[in-house]
């Protein structure tokens, strides 16, 4: 057999090439998006060499820059408020709520402290009297708090809200009045004469014990202090009220008390009454006209026998009234208590706290751990504490989940190989990252935008993750330079290569977050502003200051130091190989070998002059026969780098002694390329991961349908401590929302009863209103104003059919027939205000029950005047208010006559109360037809709306859907537009597109599995994993679209270079969670890391596993094709005058080796752009053998682009 030639003899005709040649022809007409991206690159390659140039100054600038920034935190505001955080913006409900505080201010009438007695054993009838005397000792404990501030003491009866004290002439009464009048306490005990116990008021009278509530009969009092004082008009109100004998008449639910009055039912049979029975129909204060507590507000969890009654209950509640800060001010304003201390309205909100934290911790520890009752107690300050914690930044899981990522970045980047080290880089990165998340967050708060509970807890967190996965794209791009890149040049190298996905990951990142601002709840707008802000702070920290960073590290590469410790000097010695030219000799190939495979170093770049792509080959090529790979694995192609080059001349030598052990060789990327991505591009592979996610898509949308809307409080208050029992119990047992009904100004109320009534009948008919007794009235102003003016009304017929009252004198007859006698001459009429003839004429209500106009402003001035009880249990709040009147009867003057009108009124509301709301299902319906109820009454010309927190909280989920997929599909298009922008590749933009709408959809199924509700907080998850999402699509889809040959082989490349910083991104997100999982709040746990986990594992399968699949099925065609010519015989065009490349048969090779296949790493160079950094002609190496050994061929091109030529 003849002797195979050297391999410098092959092909006779190789000439080193001239400037131009062949050019590479590009597919169909991606001309343009080439050169824009060449551009873009080009820009991006001239910022790298920049930065690199002057990487000291950078790093010290940004540094001082992000540093500035970051001590913005210290003006940051963190809000509390929760109407300030959930009361969606420019909403009816938040338009509403201004006017409402426009016209009665910024407090409401009093805040609420709640006692929940259950049995530890569940289902136990609670109604005994053995339960009610605990209740009495743990409502006992819980009223007889005090606490000391400013030198003061402060007791229940200081600070509880008092229902419509009267104003009595008599000074001394007032005074023993305003000792005695009780708190407002809606409890089961008023049933019993033990509920006076919880009164802490008292008076004294000489020659009497002290008057206490326990021991005061009103009716037996008035008749003693007759003969002293005039009190027929406070009698009358008394009789008005229906107090009779208070407390004293109602039965003992201990009779064996020393102290149960005598007056009691029980007390002489010493029976214990029947509790049932008693709490049957509810209770009443010391009023039963205006202080009936209804059941539902009392007992839970009741069961009744078929006629109705009674039988058993399973909780007990007890509410405390207490006054608003402003109302506490305004009482002790001027005070002789108060005068020393320099009182104000803050002072009287820290007397409130103090005492409200003081009356839930006594009130838990009220029962022994052993009693068969557990109290639950909470109360507003409860609820502030909860969302203070809520919102404190943990510092140990803030810093456990920096160090940890610290080990993993070092840890990733750390190599045996001293000068390929990159440690301290990922120290570097992490903290880089950690001071452009405090420098956004800092930039937040200078910009005024305040912090939640969302922001402490989860931001700094998600904000890690996200960034460092550029850090680790850099980084690893870094590390794979082309080989002979000027050193000078290795940083805009980088940048050209991964700046494109850089960008276009944080520009979808900060499109996605500044799309879910879309939500309008200004804690998540707030949200998701500061995370837009806050990944624009860490892309700008990625882009231009961690590039200095790398810079710096490749100096102490360069010169040869340790990682980490670069003071010091590495041990590791510079190895050079020699790659010499070898010859082919009998040795090297087999004999009868069909082909062999060149590996060669190419160059090339493109001419400014024609536009033509060279391809430069050196002078010598090293021949090896081809690898036996496994029929059609065309994905096992070298990957034309310079280790390639190595390995391959390491195979071939015979001599070499030992083999590195395969672990020691394997990494992420060779794990892609022999091992994932065969196995996954195989036909069946691909047909088994498409039928997978499809199956996941369906279950996705079935798993969708069963996400329930909702946020309950119990799914914020940590699980297991006191106050997740007490909000798990009112919920079960006491789901009750105190409403109003609003009624505005802009119409007539006096000429609008009619309306006003049926409203009222509209919204009271609602099926989720707690109806009031049959044997009650409606508790509504307008009611009571009826029924006060037909009660002066009878008085004043009787007074006048026996005479008492005449036509010219009122005096001899009752308080009550004088006020109708005023209001009965009145007309009105400003030039004549009075008329007498109207004293049998008119009726101060007519036949229809409505009031005449002429005397309905005037009528309600008395009305406010002459009845406080009734108006406060109205709870009419009128506004304007009307002016005050006191009714004279023994006026002479005729002054008293005249009563000014009331201005017309602005502000009125009528209260109800919603029971049954136990989804948010129910909310709606509520919400729905109470807006209905309103929408109705605006057609008869009266403007009304609902208030309350159900319309606060849950009127949001009425369009939430709407808004979350009006904000997804724009983000989606977003989307699409930006990546066909910046790949210039729509088809490339529809596939990720296709692929994020997937994950969304799987997200939201996976949510409805996991039992997630949706709310505010998961809409804008699933808004933001579109963004995240791109993370781990884009650098997939760019790496596919920059390399050439079939859709197979490109998809393969692509996760060789992709896989790596995908999964290190993935990973970096996962340990940014990570710590998420530790927090006290299982909120937190399950509506954060839960469900963003659960977006990065679902992105780290649709980048690496689905993508790949459809792209290598349906991506676009390469953006770069080189043609080729075959031919037996000549196989290449003439030379070109001044030398060429040709390749042909050589006259000494044997026959069957007349057909050569190379392999060849070809590197784009693109033309010559705008600012970028260009050497001299005499910066390039001719080609020598010299060179080609050493390896040190000039490149700039964007990246690597492997190929196959035949000839």
């Amino acid at each position: 057999m003849t002797r195979s030639p050297p391999l410098r003899e092959l092909p006779p005709s190789y000439t080193p090439p001239a400037r131009t040649a062949a050019p590479q022809i590009l597919a169909g007409s991606l001309k343009a998006p080439l050169w824009l991206r060449a551009y873009f690159q080009g820009l991006l390659f001239s910022l790298g060499c920049g930065i690199q140039r002057h990487c000291g100054k950078v790093l010290f600038l940004g540094l001082l820059a992000f540093g500035a920034l970051a001590l913005g935190l210290r003006v940051a505001i963190i809000e509390t408020n929760l109407e300030q955080l959930w009361v969606e913006v420019g909403s009816r409900v938040s338009q509403e709520l201004h006017y409402t505080k426009e016209k009665l201010g910024e407090e409401a009438a009093y805040t609420s402290q709640m006692l929940i007695q259950t049995a530890r054993q569940e289902g136990e009838n609670i109604l005994t009297p053995e339960a009610l005397g605990l209740h009495l000792q743990a409502a006992l404990t819980a009223s007889k708090v005090q606490v000391s501030l400013y030198g003061k003491s402060w007791d229940l009866n200081k600070i509880c809200y008092k229902s419509g004290v009267p104003l009595i002439e008599n000074g001394m009464i007032e005074r023993m009045i305003e000792k005695l009048f009780p708190c407002v306490i809606l409890t089961p005990l008023d049933c019993f004469w033990e509920g006076a116990k919880l009164q802490g008021g008292s008076a004294y009278l000489p020659g009497r014990p002290d008057i206490q509530w326990t021991n005061l009969d009103p009716e037996q009092l008035l008749e003693e202090l007759g003969p002293f004082a005039s009190l027929e008009g406070f009698r009358e109100l008394l009789d008005k009220a229906q107090v009779g004998q208070a407390y004293v008449g109602r039965p003992c639910l201990h009779p064996d008390d020393l102290h149960c009055p005598p007056s009691a039912p029980n007390h002489h049979s010493r029976q214990a009454p029947n509790v049932a029975h008693e709490l049957s129909g509810g209770c009443h204060g010391f009023s039963h006209k205006f202080m009936h507590w209804q059941e539902e507000l009392l007992l839970g969890g009741m069961a009744r026998d078929p006629q109705g009654q009674l039988l058993r209950a399973e909780a007990l509640q007890s509410t405390f009234l207490l006054m608003s800060p402003r109302q506490l001010y305004e009482h002790f304003r001027g005070d002789y208590q108060t005068h020393d201390i320099g009182w104000s309205e803050e002072q009287a909100g820290t007397v409130l706290q103090a005492w409200q934290r003081r009356f839930v911790q006594l009130a838990q520890q009220a029962l022994p751990e052993n009693a068969s009752q557990q109290i639950h107690a909470f109360s507003s300050t409860t609820l502030d504490d909860i969302l203070h914690a809520f919102s404190e930044v943990s510092a140990a899981r803030v810093v456990g989940g920096y160090l940890l990522m610290l080990a993993y970045a070092c840890v990733t980047m750390l190599r045996w190989d001293c000068a390929q080290s990159q440690g301290a880089v990922g120290l570097a990165g992490v903290l880089l990252v950690a001071l452009a998340v405090a420098s956004g967050l800092g930039l937040c708060a200078l910009l005024g935008i305040t912090f939640n509970a969302a922001t402490t807890q989860v931001l700094p967190f998600l904000a890690l993750g996200i960034g460092v996965d550029d850090v680790f794209l850099l980084a690893h791009a870094f590390t794979e330079a082309l080989p002979g890149t000027p050193l000078q040049e290795r940083m805009g190298e980088c940048l050209q290569r991964t700046g494109t996905s850089v960008v276009l990951t944080s520009i979808n990142n900060m499109a996605a977050f500044l799309m879910a601002a879309l939500v309008p709840i200004p804690a998540l707008r707030a949200f998701s502003l500061q995370a837009a802000i806050v990944v624009g702070c860490t892309f700008v920290a990625v882009m231009l200051v961690f590039p200095a960073i790398l810079s710096l590290d490749l100096r102490r590469r360069h010169c040869q130091r340790l990682d980490v410790l670069c003071c010091f000097s590495s041990p590791c010695s510079a190895q050079v190989i020699q790659i010499l030219p070898q010859e082919l000799g009998d040795e090297t190939v087999p004999v009868g070998i069909a082909h062999l495979t060149a590996t060669v170093q190419a160059f090339t770049r493109c001419e400014a002059s024609s536009q033509h792509v060279v391809t430069i080959l050196p002078p010598q090529a090293h021949l090896v026969p081809p690898p036996s790979d496994p029929p059609g694995s065309e994905v096992f192609s070298p990957g034309g780098s310079t280790r390639d080059l190595l390995g391959q001349e390491e195979e071939t030598r015979q001599k070499a002694a030992c083999k590195s052990l395969p672990c020691a060789r394997w990494n992420r990327a060779h794990f892609a390329r022999y091992q994932f991505a065969p196995l996954l591009l195989q036909s069946h592979a691909k047909a088994i991961v498409l039928v997978l996610f499809g199956a996941l898509l369906g279950l996705s949308l079935y798993g969708a349908t069963l996400v329930q809307d909702g946020l309950a409080l119990t799914d914020v208050v940590p699980r297991g401590t006191k106050e997740h029992a007490f909000l798990s119990a009112q919920l079960r047992y006491f789901s009750l929302y105190e409403v109003a009904l609003v009624t505005q100004g802009g119409f007539d109320y006096a000429h609008s009863q009619r309306a006003l009534f049926d409203l009222h009948q509209r919204f009271s008919s609602l099926k989720a209103v707690l109806p009031p007794p049959a044997t009650q009235a409606p508790r509504t102003w307008l009611h009571y104003y009826r029924s006060w003016l037909q009660g002066i009304q009878a008085a004043f017929d009787q007074d006048w059919a026996s005479g008492r009252i005449t036509r010219h004198s009122y005096r001899n007859g009752s308080e009550d027939g004088a006020l109708a006698y005023k209001l009965l001459i009145q007309t009105g009429d400003a030039q004549e205000p009075l008329d007498f003839s109207q004293l049998t004429t008119k009726k101060l209500v007519d036949r229809e029950g409505l009031i005449p106009p002429e005397l309905f402003y005037m009528g309600l001035t008395v009305w406010v005047s002459s009845d406080p009880l009734g108006l406060a249990a109205s709870q009419a709040n009128f506004y304007p208010p009307p002016p005050e009147w006191l009714h004279d009867k023994y006026d002479t003057t005729g002054e008293n006559l005249r009563i000014p009108p009331a201005q017309p009124l602005e502000f009125a509301q009528f209260p109800f109360l919603l029971r049954g709301l136990q989804k948010t299902a129910d909310f709606v319906e509520a919400i729905e037809g109470a807006r209905a109820a309103c929408a109705e009454a605006g057609q008869a010309g009266v403007h009304a709306y609902p208030s309350g927190s159900p319309f606060l909280f849950w009127e949001q989920y009425l369009g939430l859907r709407r808004c979350f997929l009006l904000a997804v599909c724009i983000l989606l298009v977003c989307t699409f537009l930006v990546c066909a922008l910046l790949l210039l590749n729509p088809w490339t933009a529809g596939l990720i597109v296709l692929v994020l709408a997937m994950m969304t959809v799987e997200l939201f199924g996976i949510m409805g599995f996991l039992g997630i509700k949706l709310s505010a907080i998961p809409v804008v998850i699933l808004v933001v994993s579109v963004g995240i999402g791109v993370e781990f699509t884009v650098h997939v889809a760019l790496g596919f679209l920059t390399t050439q040959g079939s859709r197979n082989l490109r998809a393969a490349r692509a996760l060789e270079h992709t896989f790596a910083p995908v999964t290190d991104g993935a990973i970096s997100t996962l340990l940014g969670l990570l710590m998420l999982a530790g927090s006290h709040f299982d909120f937190i746990v399950r509506y954060f890391f839960a469900a963003l986990t659960v977006l990065t594992l679902l992105g780290l399968l649709h980048g690496l596993v689905l993508l790949p699949v459809l792209l290598s099925i349906l991506g676009p065609p390469p953006e770069v094709i080189q043609m080729y010519k075959e031919s037996p015989e000549v196989l290449s065009p003439p030379a070109p005058q001044g030398g060429g490349l040709r390749w042909g048969p050589s006259p000494s090779l044997p026959q069957s080796f007349a057909r050569v296949t190379t392999s060849m790493t070809v590197a784009i160079h693109p033309p010559p752009l705008p600012g970028a950094y260009i050497h001299s002609a005499s910066d390039e190496h001719p080609w020598s053998p010299a060179a080609t050994s050493s390896g040190n061929l000039s490149s700039r091109g964007p990246g690597p682009a492997t190929g196959e030529k035949s000839s």
